[in-house]
């Protein structure tokens, strides 16, 4: 059979002002993604080269250890100061708060996606969703007014029963004014962000595995585990890797609640402790030029923290990438 050029039907040919347009598009969208990258990484140079010119000022003059000292007193002559006190409660404090936070709010996400019914999953998520908007000085006066009152029953089971593993055995009387009380304000503060990364991964899980796992036999419980769980979990590590970058860095609320002593304890109910967040705002504003640049020497600490953070979530979901669902 042949084919007269009349009966060939052919597409209207593209003129070149089309394709010109077409190309400068492309060119400046290409453009506005690279420069939006290389200002970001000017933006992050710039924020560490002005932390370290800074803290390479108050080091200079630093009569202590600034790994190792327990005290801060950087307007003392000579300045002694150091961050081993504000290390250990940055850390502890957000370890209690990850422990305490990441499981239920996977469980929380798996019941919004897979368990609610649609009328209360929507009202559920949205609730969820609003607690992310929520200042954080709120959360620090709900927790000084309410929280640490509330929490003095639980501390003394907590020593009745677990005191024996050295961590819950309270040595001191007083509020629970503790790490273990900034550690439980804090997983209620990352909750919602944990949460609502963890809920958009697993509503990502293809539809097809779960049906296949169902059609098998499978339970609910064990389609999560056997399909929503793998998929997800590269997704639940990025959840916490956000949700944990905050618990790191949070202010007021921790400042609200903590009763601050440079005192390290691995007794996680006595009063003090401290955060590197906590002592730059209740010490900024009192502090003179050195002062404060020994916080700025403090706080580049914690901004290289919360570079290997980030940097040990990406080596982690590197290495998980076959249940990141990029080969589904």
């Amino acid at each position: 059979m042949s084919f007269t050029p009349t009966q060939i039907d052919t597409a209207p040919p593209v003129s070149r002002s089309e394709q010109s347009t077409g190309r400068a598009g492309d060119k400046i969208f290409s453009g506005l993604s690279k420069g939006s990258g290389i200002l970001l990484l000017v933006i992050m140079a710039s924020i560490a080269a002005f932390l370290t010119y800074r803290a390479v000022l108050a080091l200079s003059k630093n009569e202590g250890n600034f790994l190792t000292t327990f005290d801060w007193n950087a307007s003392a002559n000579p300045p002694v100061f150091g961050i081993a006190v504000l290390l250990f409660g940055t850390v502890v404090s957000s370890i209690i708060a990850m422990v305490i936070a990441v499981p239920v709010a996977v469980g929380i996400a798996l019941f919004i996606s897979h368990y609610a019914p649609r009328r209360l999953a929507g009202p559920l998520a949205y609730v969820v969703d609003l607690l992310a908007a929520v200042p954080s000085i709120i959360y620090g006066i709900w927790g000084a007014l309410f929280l640490v009152p509330q929490l003095g029953g639980l501390n003394l089971w907590l020593d009745e029963y677990f005191g024996w593993t050295y961590v819950f055995d309270k040595t001191q009387v007083g509020v629970a004014r503790s790490l273990f009380t900034v550690g439980i304000l804090l997983a209620i503060m990352i909750l919602p962000i944990v949460t609502s990364v963890s809920r958009e991964v697993f509503r990502q899980v293809p539809r097809m595995n779960e049906e296949a796992a169902l059609a098998l036999g499978a339970t609910r419980w064990e389609v999560v585990r056997m399909a929503v769980l793998p998929f997800g979990r590269s997704g639940v590590i990025s959840a916490s890797m956000l949700g944990l970058g905050r618990a790191l860095g949070e202010t007021m609320a921790v400042a609200t609640v903590l009763s601050p002593s440079f005192l390290i304890s691995l007794h996680v109910l006595n009063p003090g402790g401290g955060t590197f967040a906590q002592n730059i705002a209740a010490k900024f504003d009192e502090a003179n030029e050195f002062g404060r640049d020994a916080l700025i020497a403090s706080g580049l600490v914690l901004f290289l923290l919360t570079l290997l953070v980030n940097g040990a979530a990406r080596f982690i979901i590197a290495r998980h990438k076959e249940f990141s669902g990029a080969n589904a």
